[in-house]
């Protein structure tokens, strides 16, 4: 595989990475999955 070619395929990995992450802040998920996540560490504690 030549270098031009991996460089075209990291590039457009990282843009869908971001496209996703845009997507996913916008419909609200990232507080969604910081609550479960407070959720999971409080009863792995034993705080919940």
């Amino acid at each position: 595989m030549s270098s031009r070619t991996k460089h075209l395929l990291r590039a457009g990995t990282l843009t869908a990475a971001v496209l996703f992450l845009i997507y996913g802040v916008s419909r609200g998920e990232a507080a969604i999955v910081l609550n479960k996540a407070i959720h999971i560490c409080m009863e792995c504690i034993g705080l919940g």
